[in-house]
């Protein structure tokens, strides 16, 4: 097993791991396609959960933000709320039980209060109500969320296509290892995606607000879903955030001080950003891509509401966010791998491999002469190299069958 052992899993053996099973799936996806043959639906979900449960056997590794979690459930469940004070304001506490003891002293950021959204709060309340400092227990609450997931795209694309998703080896690591709360979020804003295309824009409405609620990164396509939704849509809309929101609000404290020391402070991963950054002011550099992200949202907006699709190109949106944002973390792309199901590329699920390179740092190198999140120089070339070859592909590719249909229309 990968995790569950003593210490963290050599980056050799993990890389192995995930080429070892990245592979088969895009090799059988691509057959299936070739063939045009479907996928066994049992087959499938078989499969999906059989992976999940090894990832439920063996538990987080390369990671420690579950200690967050944990930690979050038992302030909200004895306070009634996470929020507003940080983990180190509790170091000399003697109130707190042994076992949280243990789980405040791995608390990553100690410093700052939780930056975890509300919705998402209610899942960690949850897994403490169940049992207190058990990670076991977030990940199978967050296993059931992600089967859900599936099944809900199964709703939105063929089983051969869903299958990139369900035996995702990135998606597998996040979620059912590593207990990733994205999880959580990616399915509400799939559950509001599938209820608009059938129409259903109060519960679409609904289901956003808890989305935005989990994560903020659900904002994004709020408005591509309830494109076609009325004033009492958008009013279900702010009344479902409000409510995970509001008693908060009221008490005082939220997790948006702490996303805005985020977003102010930090870098990791970067593509565009850490390029500009080398040269401009880091400021500088976030306000112009801050606005170049804009300029592309509003231009995709003017034309998925011309096109009046049912499902937005969320690749396309997440995509590009990623590309331009200072932090890109390898569970972000939770939320931009389930709109690649609808929208097979080369670039995106080449993306699901490489981004998992963003672990090689100085602390899982175990290289002391580097800081714990530096990266080697030789990283993000081949990270993000990899993924604009595929990009590029899939560019050629599309514009020969372009070709292809002109000259046969002639």
């Amino acid at each position: 097993m990968l995790a569950r052992e003593a210490g963290e899993p050599s980056l050799v053996a993990f890389y192995g791991i995930v080429l070892w099973t990245a592979a088969p799936v895009f090799l059988l996806y691509l057959r299936a396609v070739r063939r045009d043959e479907p996928i066994p639906l049992a087959r499938l979900l078989l499969w999906a959960v059989v992976f999940r449960l090894c990832g439920l056997a063996g538990g987080p590794f390369f990671e420690d933000d579950f200690y967050r979690y944990l930690w979050d459930g038992y302030r909200f469940a004895t306070t009634g709320t996470p929020y507003g004070v940080a983990p180190e304001a509790f170091f000399l506490d003697m109130s707190v039980p042994p076992a949280l003891r243990s789980v405040l002293d791995q608390v990553n950021n100690p410093d700052l209060p939780t930056i975890y959204g509300p919705t998402t709060q209610v899942l960690f309340l949850l897994g403490h109500w169940i049992e207190a400092s058990n990670v076991a227990v977030l990940q199978a609450l967050l296993i059931a969320a992600d089967l859900a997931a599936i099944a809900l795209l199964l709703r939105l694309a063929p089983a051969r296509n869903v299958l990139l998703y369900a035996w995702c080896p990135l998606v597998v690591k996040e979620v059912a290892f590593t207990a990733h709360p994205d999880g959580l979020g990616v399915c509400l804003l799939l559950a509001a995606v599938v209820l608009a295309s059938r129409r259903r824009d109060g519960w679409a409405a609904a289901c956003l607000g808890l989305a935005v609620g989990a994560k903020v990164f659900a904002l994004l396509l709020v408005p591509l879903v309830l494109i076609r939704g009325r004033l009492r849509h958008w009013c279900i809309f702010a009344a479902t955030l409000a409510v995970p929101y509001g008693p908060f609000l009221v008490a005082g404290a939220t997790d948006l001080d702490t996303l805005l020391v985020f977003a102010r402070e930090w870098e990791f991963n970067s593509a565009v950003f850490g390029l500009l950054a080398a040269v401009v002011p880091p400021t500088i550099a976030k306000l112009a891509l801050a606005a170049a992200f804009g300029v592309f949202w509003l231009w995709y907006y003017r034309q998925y509401r011309g096109a009046g699709g049912d499902v937005p190109r969320g690749d396309w949106v997440y995509g590009v966010f990623l590309l331009v944002a200072p932090v890109i973390n390898a569970w972000y792309l939770l939320w931009l791998l389930p709109f690649a199901v609808v929208h097979p590329s080369r670039w995106a699920w080449t993306a699901s491999v490489a981004v998992l390179l963003s672990y090689i740092t100085g602390l899982h190198l175990g290289n002391y002469e580097m800081q714990a999140y530096a990266q080697p120089w030789w990283v993000r070339p081949m990270e993000f190299g990899a993924i604009l070859i595929a990009f590029l592909i899939d560019c050629v590719r599309r514009q020969r069958a372009r070709g292809a249909a002109g000259a046969t229309d002639a």
